[in-house]
């Protein structure tokens, strides 16, 4: 198994640590895209260093689950990383594993991928969420479909424990 989290600067520290290391707990391949494949610095100053790939040379075919942490990252990656709003829909159109935490929900705006779907995220983007068409659900943790979302750092263990969940749902079900 094979995941991808998109970041960039101004991540969530744990938003983007915690799923990290727990897929790799799980004996997955974690790449992480950022918008330029480089190094990128967290929203309370961290530098990470985990980079493998530009947001831009990201081909969702290599990949079994994407990840998107929050912060200001989704923010910086509409303005940065035009195609990847291709690579979530790239996820959907697949039915693949996409997970979503706080802010990450914005890049799923981006994809327009949430009309007619439940999901939650940070209070703030609550607005955006439902005026991309779907209904929020102010709950630690929404399952819709191949979709998990979450709404902030607090949510982290609910999140991964569906998310991991999910991976199994859809890679056991028939093709």
């Amino acid at each position: 198994m094979r995941a991808l989290i998109i970041t960039g600067n101004g991540v969530e520290d744990s938003e983007f640590s915690y799923p990290y290391y727990r897929l790799q707990e799980e004996g997955m391949n974690v790449d992480v895209a950022t918008p330029d494949g480089g190094s990128f610095e967290s929203k309370h100053g961290q530098e990470f260093e985990a980079a493998d790939i530009s947001i831009n040379d990201v081909r969702s075919d290599r990949y079994d689950l994407l990840v998107l942490p929050g912060g200001r990252a989704p923010e910086n990656i509409r303005l940065e990383a035009s195609g990847v709003g291709d690579i979530i829909r790239g996820f959907d159109d697949e039915n693949k594993p996409i997970a979503t935490i706080c802010h990450g929900a914005q890049l799923l705006i981006t994809a327009d991928v949430l009309d007619g779907r439940e999901a939650t995220g940070y209070w703030s983007i609550r607005d955006d969420i439902e005026n991309a068409g779907a209904a929020f659900v102010d709950e630690e943790v929404v399952v819709d479909g191949n979709l998990v979302c979450s709404r902030n750092p607090d949510d982290l263990p609910a999140f991964m424990r569906e998310t991991l969940a999910n991976i199994d749902k859809l890679t056991d079900a028939p093709a």
